[in-house]
């Protein structure tokens, strides 16, 4: 008789443990960009958002804190010691598993190998790889149990890495193989050792969506790179996708109840957090770091350089820069892409440091002088040209030599001419010349 009762207990206790669900929250972030400090607007800063990760975790044993790609490149720390502080400090953000952005390339693929080193996290990259497919990452997933859920975490970066996003070089002998094919490959070789596959990409948005659509064993995608982060989540078939602001101006948080027999979502809730710099107190400890790093650099960039009557951003800052870039290289027309464009200038006292948020990149400029029948109206915009004259164009280097640019401004028979000119130090000049922006 005790026999028969130990045997349904075990029966009954079984059947529950396959279908009891599990809580489990992310936390994530990405595109911090290096942005240590709070912007004009009183959002974000790693100290500030140390303080609301700290107090996300806290007691919390179903959490598991991701970062999807992007934390260099974008503040004069990072792009004067080449991103390394910007993993010291990552690494009091809790940050419990990465994955590379395509600025994880801007100071070359060497530069990665610093960050790993530098790293107390993992950084998992399934689909970055040589001729002979190694893997640039240490590892292409990470499996950890969280509240009794092995949860296996995919990284990937975007397909057209290469092509569109990086500089002639910066990968070195690596190259970017299809998202959706190399997550479905490590689908696959994960099998039954997780409860929950997670894909923590730096991809474009349509990849996200790919990856929902077409390989039903991921149940969450967790990503970055767009900058304007989803208003809400993105569902298909119960399996959602998540996204950010960049910059640190809000933590996201996704609660999930696991149905781990089944290895599917039962429930989920999805927020942002905002980081305010006015309402959460930097992290100590933090701050101490940051303000070390940034005393090496405030004697360059903290110095007043103009004023502006009002505020530039987006499409206005584009057309600002260009006329800059024209006025400064004496050229009749000028380019800037628009995903160049990195920040916003205020109104008020114009320092040094706007402008290196603005274009944290080591820029050079480049100039040719072309017949008006070889310009593209993309780079005339409207403009008459007379197809026998000469005319002088200017841009970025970046701009002139990658591939997607040159395309889109219709250039892909053009050379031009690098000068040893920075694109940021033109900019700073020319507002200097100026005095007064409006």
């Amino acid at each position: 008789m005790i026999y028969r009762l130990l045997l349904v207990l075990i029966v009954v206790t079984s059947t529950f443990a396959q279908t009891a669900t599990r809580a489990l929250t992310i936390l994530h972030s990405n595109d911090l960009h290096a942005r240590f400090l709070p912007d004009s607007k009183s959002l974000g800063g790693f100290a500030e958002y140390a303080t609301v990760i700290r107090r996300e975790t806290a007691g919390c044993k179903s959490c598991i804190v991701m970062n999807a790609g992007d934390l260099v490149q974008g503040s004069p720390v990072s792009t004067i010691f080449r991103g390394v502080p910007v993993y010291q400090v990552a690494n009091k953000l809790g940050i419990q598993v990465s994955t590379l952005g395509n600025h994880e390339f801007d100071y070359g693929w060497q530069g990665i190998l610093k960050f790993f080193q530098v790293a107390r996290f993992p950084t998992v990259s399934a689909n970055v790889v040589d001729d002979s497919g190694k893997l640039l990452a240490r590892k292409p997933y990470f499996i950890t149990k969280v509240n009794g859920i092995r949860v296996a975490v995919i990284g990937a970066v975007m397909g057209n890495l290469l092509s569109t996003y990086l500089a002639p070089g910066a990968a070195g002998p690596y190259h970017a193989l299809p998202v959706v094919a190399t997550v479905q490959k490590y689908v696959d070789e994960i099998g039954d050792r997780a409860d929950l596959i997670v894909v923590l990409g730096h991809i474009e948005p349509a990849e996200r969506l790919d990856i929902l659509h077409r390989i039903p064993k991921v149940a969450v995608v967790v990503t970055g790179h767009s900058h304007r982060g989803l208003d809400k989540e993105e569902v298909v078939d119960g399996r959602i996708g998540v996204e950010t602001k960049a910059y640190g101006v809000e933590l996201g948080r996704l609660d999930l109840q696991v149905d781990v027999g089944n290895r599917s979502l039962a429930s989920w809730q999805w927020k942002k957090i905002p980081v305010d710099a006015s309402t959460v107190k930097g992290a100590p400890d933090v701050k101490k770091v940051i303000a070390r790093w940034e005393a090496k650099v405030s004697k360059i960039v903290d110095v007043p350089i103009g004023e502006s009557k009002r505020e530039f951003a987006g499409p206005d800052l584009k057309l600002l820069m260009e006329r800059a870039m024209s006025d400064e290289m004496h050229a009749d027309f000028s380019y800037m892409n628009q995903g160049g464009v990195r920040d916003r200038l205020p109104k008020g006292t114009v320092l040094a440091r706007a402008v290196w948020n603005i274009m944290p990149f080591d820029n050079k400029m480049v100039v040719g002088k072309f017949k008006g029948s070889q310009l593209s109206p993309a780079l005339t915009r409207g403009r008459p040209v007379d197809p026998a004259r000469e005319y002088i164009v200017t841009m970025s280097d970046f701009s002139a030599e990658n591939e997607h640019e040159r395309k889109v401004m219709g250039i892909t028979e053009l050379k031009f001419e690098t000068k040893e000119v920075l694109l940021r130090d033109l900019l700073i000049d020319w507002i200097k010349k100026k005095g007064t922006l409006d």
